[in-house]
């Protein structure tokens, strides 16, 4: 599939917020965000359903969709941000408008169950997009420093991002020594095993999979990656990267149970490609932000990760 990429974000710029899944729990995380998108010299346009609530959504199916619809047709936004994740983007899946974003490429940023949107945007469209930090989560309310500087190089600059560190503290951990190269691709694990089977889902064939989850049982996860090694996906990939599993907790801690990090080792027991783990990726504050679709490459046993081109053009 041939790669699209948005062009890069100018000040300026007008930048749509949209509620693809859940609603922010206060109308002050869309002031305080658009606030600090407009201190940094952006325009900002606020999508017309964003305070919506169907029970757990962001109001109906239809009007999330046309929200984030009416973005992507609207010439004068150049960049959709998530306010929030939560739960909802896989519902609003088959009401996207791909062939306008296919004309008309817009950078699509935001994490956990938007990961559901990005990788169908990517099916469908071939869209680099950024798996990195929303309005309502991280930009309303002091943004961690590491993680601002790592969002705006990536999403302002059309240069190759090249390698990305961790920050200083947590050491990137390398099993099974060796380098891959292949297009990045995955984001929350549940939110990835949501589409396996659905017209949305890529072809992780020779790609890179990144994952990470919060507040998933460690024998759910566990679970995921049985069905992914009986898929034949493990085999399939590349190379892994691991990023945080964040509160990934047993439910009652009393009762037998394997630790997320047991449950991890184990897995890779079955992983012959180059892992990378515990990449400062996931629902943390302080994270990465990852081009979804861009070329990237990992050396397991320099514990480093590249991306290897710009994830957005000129």
């Amino acid at each position: 599939m041939k790669t699209l990429k948005a062009p890069r974000l100018r000040r300026g710029d007008c930048i749509g917020l949209v509620s693809p899944a859940s609603a922010p729990s206060a109308r002050q995380k869309i002031d305080n965000g658009v606030r600090y998108l407009e201190g940094l010299g952006y325009r900002v346009k606020v999508g017309q359903h964003v305070m919506d609530e169907h029970g757990y959504l962001a109001g109906s199916d239809k009007h999330r969709a046309e929200d984030f619809n009416a973005m992507v047709r609207d010439p004068a936004v150049k960049a959709i941000f998530a306010i929030r994740g939560g739960y909802g983007t896989p519902r609003i899946l088959h009401l996207i408008d791909y062939a306008a974003l296919r004309r008309t490429p817009k950078i699509i940023v935001g994490y956990s169950d938007i990961t559901a949107l990005q990788l169908a945007l990517y099916k469908k469209t071939g869209l680099v997009t950024f798996s990195g930090p929303m309005v309502g989560v991280e930009m309303w309310d002091a943004i961690d420093p590491y993680t601002e500087e790592q969002f705006w190089r990536m999403v302002t600059s059309a240069s190759k991002a090249g390698v990305l560190k961790n920050p200083e503290g947590e050491d990137v951990v390398g099993k099974n020594p060796g380098r891959a190269r292949g297009v990045l691709l995955g984001g929350n694990l549940s939110l990835l095993m949501s589409l396996m089977a659905t017209p949305y889902a890529p072809n992780l064939r020779s790609a890179i999979l990144l994952a990470e989850d919060v507040d998933e049982a460690p024998h759910r996860v566990d679970r995921m990656f049985a069905q992914l090694f009986h898929a034949g996906v493990l085999r399939r990939i590349a190379g892994l990267l691991l990023g945080k599993f964040t509160d990934c907790v047993p439910s009652d801690p009393s009762k037998p149970h394997l630790t997320i990090d047991e449950v991890l080792k184990e897995m890779l027991e079955n992983v012959r490609c180059p892992v990378l783990a515990n990449v400062q990726y996931g629902h943390i504050p302080k994270k990465l932000t990852l081009p979804i679709g861009a070329m990237a490459s990992l050396d397991s046993r320099a514990g480093r990760l590249t991306i290897l081109e710009g994830a957005v053009r000129p």
